[in-house]
């Protein structure tokens, strides 16, 4: 943060300038601590100026809902400050996931506790956009093999998959809020316990099975001891995990990012971490020989 910045916001809020330090930020997002209180979070681009826009909608709902996140303290967009829209909020005193001790399985309970509440908001708030997740993946195994990344029987043993798993998701599954990102990133922890969940951008009103999609599996078992079952949420779960690895398996590498999906073959790589395991029912029957081609 250059000077002049440092200088005008140390005396918006009342902080020393000297107090006001970088933390990690997200791909859309530069993130600085404004003295022991307070934290600011302006978009690196334009390109990402919406997403802090719809955040400023979605915190208030997810608050009353009683998710652990911190309140809105300013969301300037006056552009007087900065020549962008900004966010005040509270800060949190804890760390990332990224930074930390994997954490027991009560952590990932709190989790499943807290995607219950978001769950049960029951109109998208204003700026949240229905989102599928993608879409029907099959055509992407087609095109993967067609160019060579897939050989013709894993293409066909894909499709088989997707076919089993499709048919034991329900049509008729209602959309839920969802934070869209949770990710080791956004999920903040102080001695083994949920601090709050952060960074709303990516929010979207989608099937609840995408929530999850972002989790290593072996993190998802834990996180759904405290969440409502429904029939199907494993298989929706699984697909997207499916879905998401295969559409990413032809990107370039992406070196330096903090999330655990960034390597192209992570997701992947992770559904067969998970099924080396041997994971409980259901999860080891939705990858069996039901699926046949």
């Amino acid at each position: 943060m250059d000077r002049p910045l440092r200088d005008a916001l140390a005396t918006q809020y009342g902080v020393p300038a000297e107090s006001i330090r970088e933390a990690p930020g997200g791909v859309a997002n530069r993130a600085y601590a404004l003295g022991n209180d307070l934290f600011v979070r302006i978009p690196r681009t334009p390109a990402f100026d919406q997403d802090l826009i719809k955040e400023s909608t979605v915190i208030p709902v997810a608050r009353a809902a009683g998710v652990r996140t911190p309140g809105i303290v300013a969301f300037d967009t006056t552009r007087a400050l900065i020549d962008a829209p900004y966010m005040v909020l509270e800060r949190v005193h804890g760390t990332d996931l990224v930074d930390t001790d994997e954490p027991s399985p009560a952590f990932w309970q709190e989790v499943g506790s807290q995607l219950a509440l978001l769950h049960q908001v029951e109109q998208p708030p204003t700026g949240v956009h229905p989102d599928n997740g993608g879409g029907d993946p099959r055509p992407t195994v087609d095109q993967l093999a067609t160019a060579g990344y897939l050989d013709p029987g894993t293409a066909n043993w894909l499709l088989a998959c997707f076919d089993h798993l499709t048919g034991l998701i329900p049509d008729n599954l209602p959309p839920v809020l969802l934070h869209g990102d949770l990710a080791q990133q956004n999920l903040m922890t102080h001695d083994n316990h949920l601090q709050a969940l952060i960074d709303w951008g990516d929010a979207a009103w989608g099937p609840p099975g995408m929530e999850f999609a972002k989790l290593r599996l072996d993190h998802v078992l834990p996180v759904l001891r405290n969440y409502p079952h429904h029939e199907g949420l494993e298989a929706s779960i699984l697909w997207f995990h499916l879905s998401w690895g295969i559409s990413g398996l032809a990107k370039p590498p992406q070196p330096g990012q903090r999330h655990w999906t960034a390597p192209p073959p992570s997701r992947l790589l992770g559904v067969l971490r998970f099924y080396a395991s041997s994971p409980p029912t259901p999860w080891r029957e939705l990858l069996s020989q039901k699926a046949q081609y």
